[in-house]
C-alpha cells in the first residue's frame, strides 16, 4: 500500500490552516493509506506558524517547514518534494479552495499506470475578470506551447509518483508548469474534473498582474524543453533566414547593377542586406556558443539526457527507475547486477 505526501504551501492563511488541517486529515484518516501532511510556510508575517506548530505537536503525521522568507510558491513547491518521504506526492493550496476529498480518486486514478494526475477546475469559483479570464487566456497559450494539453494548468491539486516529483527542478516561477517539465521526462498525464471552492478567508496572493510574468515564463519553459539541448537550432534557424534573406537582397542589387545598368545610389536595400547578413552570422555564432555552453553543463552535471521508466532483465521486473535523475544510471545498474546475479544462481542450483 503506498503512502501518501501532501505539501500545503502557505503564506499568511492564518483564518485557513486549523480548518484545512481538521479537513485534510480527516480525509487522509478515511483513506486508509499512511500519510504525512507537509507544510511549507513561505515567511508568513501573521500567526500561521505558530498555528501550524501547535498543531504539529498535536499530531505526528503533521510537518512545518517555515522558510526564512518569502520565497515565493515555486520554491515553497520545490522545498515539499524534497521533505516528502512516501511515495505518492500530492500538491493543495492552503486557502480552502482546493477540496481534499478528491485526494482519493485521484491517487487511485495515478495507480492506472499514470504518473501524474492533474486536477480541473471546471466549475472555478473565482472572479472572472481578475482570475478566471487571465487564466483562461494562459491555459490557452501554454496548451498550444506545449505538448501537454490540459484545461488547468494552475491548478494546485495534483497527485504525482515521489520518483517523477522529486525529478522536476523547480526554480523562478515555475510551478504552473510542472505537468510541461514533468512531459519532459516522458511522465504519463491524466487530467480529471474536481471540486473547487470559493475563498472564504483572507485575499488571494494572484491577480491579473501576473499574467505578463506568465508569458515571460513560458518563453524560458519552451527555450529549456524545445532547445536547451540543441540552442543551434533556435540561434541557426534564425541566423540562416536571416543571411539567406541579406544574401538574397544583395544578388538582386547585383544583377540589376551589372545587368540592368540600375545606379547603386542612396540604396537603403544595400544596407538592410549587409545588416541582415552580419546579424545572421552573429545568431550562427550565438547558436555554436550556446552548444558548448549545453554540452558543458550536460557532461559537467553528469545530467542524463533520457529517463528509464522501468527495467526488466530476463523476464523479470527490476523496479522503478527515479526519473531524469542522475542516479538513475547506477540505480539502474545496480539493480540489474542483481537481478542477473540472482538468476545466475538459480540456474546454478538447479545445474
Amino acid at each position: 500500500m503506498q503512502g501518501v505526501s501532501v505539501i500545503i504551501p502557505v503564506f499568511n492563511e492564518e483564518q485557513n490552516v486549523t480548518l484545512g488541517y481538521q479537513e485534510l486529515s480527516a480525509v487522509m484518516r478515511a483513506f486508509g493509506r499512511p500519510y504525512e501532511l507537509i507544510y511549507i510556510d513561505d515567511g508568513s508575517r501573521d500567526t500561521t506558524v505558530s498555528t501550524l506548530a501547535q498543531i504539529a505537536k498535536l499530531d505526528p503525521t503533521v510537518r512545518v517547514i517555515e522558510l526564512r522568507r518569502n520565497f515565493g510558491q515555486t520554491a515553497a513547491m520545490a522545498a515539499g518534494f524534497d521533505f516528502a518521504e512516501l511515495e505518492v506526492v500530492v500538491t493543495l493550496d492552503g486557502d480552502l479552495q482546493n477540496d481534499p476529498h478528491e485526494i482519493p480518486a485521484m491517487v487511485q486514478k495515478l495507480e492506472e499506470g499514470y504518473d501524474m494526475v492533474a486536477g480541473w477546475r471546471r466549475d472555478r469559483q473565482d472572479a472572472w475578470l481578475s482570475r478566471k479570464l487571465p487564466s483562461r487566456i494562459a491555459n490557452w497559450v501554454i496548451s498550444r506551447s506545449t505538448r501537454v494539453k490540459l484545461h488547468d494548468y494552475g491548478c494546485t491539486l495534483k497527485v504525482m509518483t515521489a520518483e517523477l516529483a522529486k525529478s522536476i527542478r523547480l526554480y523562478g516561477e515555475m510551478h504552473r508548469f510542472i505537468p510541461a517539465l514533468a512531459d519532459e521526462v516522458g511522465a504519463r498525464i491524466a487530467e480529471v474534473p474536481v471540486n473547487h471552492r470559493a475563498r472564504r478567508f483572507g485575499t488571494s496572493k494572484y491577480g491579473i498582474s501576473r499574467t505578463l510574468r506568465v508569458i515571460l515564463d513560458l518563453i524560458t519553459v519552451k527555450f529549456l524543453l524545445g532547445y536547451s539541448k540543441r540552442p543551434i537550432h533556435l540561434f541557426g534557424t534564425v541566423g540562416l533566414l536571416s543571411s539567406g534573406f541579406g544574401t538574397l537582397l544583395l544578388a538582386i542589387m547585383t544583377y540589376q547593377r551589372f545587368f540592368q545598368s540600375v545606379p547603386m545610389g542612396n540604396r537603403p536595400l544595400l544596407a538592410l542586406g549587409v545588416m541582415l547578413i552580419i546579424i545572421g552570422l552573429q545568431f550562427l555564432v550565438f547558436g555554436l556558443l550556446a552548444e558548448v555552453l549545453a554540452r558543458t553543463y550536460y557532461e559537467s552535471q553528469r545530467k542524463p539526457i533520457y529517463a528509464v521508466r522501468r527495467v526488466y532483465q530476463d523476464g523479470t521486473d527490476a523496479g522503478v527507475a527515479p526519473l531524469g535523475v542522475g542516479q538513475a544510471i547506477s540505480f539502474q545498474t545496480a539493480r540489474i547486477r542483481a537481478v542477473r546475479a540472482a538468476g545466475v544462481a538459480v540456474r546454478a542450483a538447479g545445474n
